[in-house]
């Protein structure tokens, strides 16, 4: 999340404020990252734009994720040859620092109406054994019924005209409620899997990036221990020669 400006210099030293090396406006110290510490790909992209940047300048937190953003763009326009929507919001994402993560279920749970609510019910039910276990009894006591009451009082004599048309009707009914259900649950998928995938490459480039940001820390732990070591090398020798 950006940091606002402040505008109250006074209330804060003047030692504490230093100004960014690419904006040339004054931030508190703690607002600002030295060059060096970044990872070399992202230094290296500042650079292309500020050429005369040296190791030690300051560079604001708001311009570093600026920066960082337009990195995430092109190295995912170089390696997938351009960038999508779902690429823009993952860089986005990873320059505000917020959480891309959704919860699809209870999003079209909000947004569900009522006709579609029935749809699901309905399709629920009729892909159950309930459904299959009364729909049996259903048709086992119409049969039984109309046998029992025989030709002249049946409501629907053998070979059960009436039934065939009462089956035929619900299978007209139920295959298009079925389908409109299915295709809410296509859409929840293909949500859920543009989601999934705006999660796992973030996650992705957020490992990239630690990577490189281990390695550029262990080369420089090795630079600094191998300094020290050069120091007591010396200092040896100068208490030899002493002797």
């Amino acid at each position: 999340m950006d940091e606002p400006d402040i505008t109250n210099t006074s209330s804060i030293p003047l030692a504490k404020r230093q100004a960014c090396a690419i904006t040339g406006r004054e931030r508190p110290r703690k607002d600002l990252v030295r060059l060096d510490t970044l990872r070399p790909t992202l230094a290296d992209r500042i650079r292309a734009d500020h050429p005369g940047l040296a190791e030690e300048d300051l560079i604001d937190r708001r311009e570093l994720a600026r920066y960082r953003s337009l990195y995430v763009e092109e190295l995912l326009r170089e390696e997938h040859g351009e960038v999508t929507e779902l690429d823009r919001q993952v860089a986005a994402s990873i320059e505000a620092q917020d959480t891309i993560a959704q919860n699809v279920e209870a999003d079209f749970e909000e947004r569900r109406t009522l006709a579609e609510r029935l749809s699901d019910g309905l399709a629920s039910f009729g892909g159950s054994w309930a459904f299959l276990i009364s729909f049996g009894i259903v048709l086992v006591a119409w049969m039984a019924l109309n046998v029992a009451l025989g030709t002249a009082g049946a409501f629907d004599p053998y070979p059960f005209i009436l039934l065939n048309l009462v089956l035929s009707c619900i299978a007209a009914v139920q295959a298009p409620i079925i389908m409109m259900s299915q295709r809410r649950q296509e859409e929840k998928d293909r949500m859920r899997s543009l989601n999934d995938y705006r999660v796992n490459l973030k996650a992705e480039l957020e490992i990239r990036h630690l990577h490189e940001k281990l390695d550029h820390l262990i080369t420089r732990q090795w630079q600094r221990l191998a300094e020290i070591q050069q120091l007591q090398l010396e200092i040896m020798q100068e208490k030899r020669w002493k002797r």
